[in-house]
């Protein structure tokens, strides 16, 4: 009869790389310092993203605003006299054009009428009574005073036309009277025929008024907005 076999010494496992250690499956090779370059480079774009942001709303309130006192494009103004009226409009759409072809005298456009080179001296600055509006107005106003303009202009008037034909609120009234601690202000009340580029059956007095100040006889053959 055969005798019970007695058990062998159990090997403990030892150390990795000696024999009796479980072998472990190296894992896929991670380059040096990755992580810390995903990082650099997440910033870095969200940098770029936040510059371009900054820009695109510099852009855009470069062209939403006048820009009074930056260097601008001007069109000639061919066969005008210094002693017209210029009238410079303060924003888009602020009527300028319609008082220029009722009243005469010149339209300059958003930009400074130079003297020097044979154009109005006198000027009107023209705006709406829109908050956009009387901003742009004294934005024009402050480069106007700050030097920002060409020499030799004078400043005959701001004139504010009526955006709504409804009264308008406190606070509009308030930077209204502001203008008029530092300019003569005259307003034009809402012509209805001037929104769809028609001409006017009647004019109000205020437009009578402001032919006499800037010394024009109303045209009474019509006007485009």
């Amino acid at each position: 009869m055969a005798s019970p076999r007695t058990p062998g010494p159990v090997k403990s496992p030892g150390p990795a790389g000696t024999p009796g250690a479980p072998k472990s499956r190296p894992g896929p090779p991670e380059a040096p310092g990755s992580a810390g370059a995903a990082s650099v480079r997440r910033a870095a774009a969200d940098r770029a993203a936040a510059d371009r942001a900054a820009a695109d709303r510099a852009d855009t309130n470069r062209s939403a605003e006048a820009g009074w006192g930056e260097p601008k494009r001007r069109r000639p103004l061919r066969g005008k006299s210094p002693d017209e009226i210029g009238w410079v409009k303060a924003h888009g759409g602020a009527g300028a054009t319609s008082l220029c072809e009722l009243l005469g005298g010149v339209d300059v456009g958003a930009r400074w009428p130079e003297p020097a080179k044979g154009e109005p001296r006198r000027i009107v600055i023209v705006g709406r009574t829109s908050a956009r509006g009387i901003r742009a107005v004294s934005q024009a106003l402050g480069a106007l005073h700050e030097g920002k303009a060409p020499q030799g202009l004078d400043l005959a008037a701001v004139v504010l036309v009526a955006d709504t034909p409804n009264r308008l609120p406190l606070s509009l009234l308030r930077r209204i009277r502001v203008i008029r601690s530092v300019a003569h202000v005259h307003r034009v009340p809402w012509i209805p025929a001037w929104r769809v580029g028609g001409r006017p059956r009647s004019l109000p007095r205020k437009i009578n008024k402001l032919a006499q100040l800037v010394g024009a006889e109303v045209r009474h053959e019509g006007t485009a907005s």
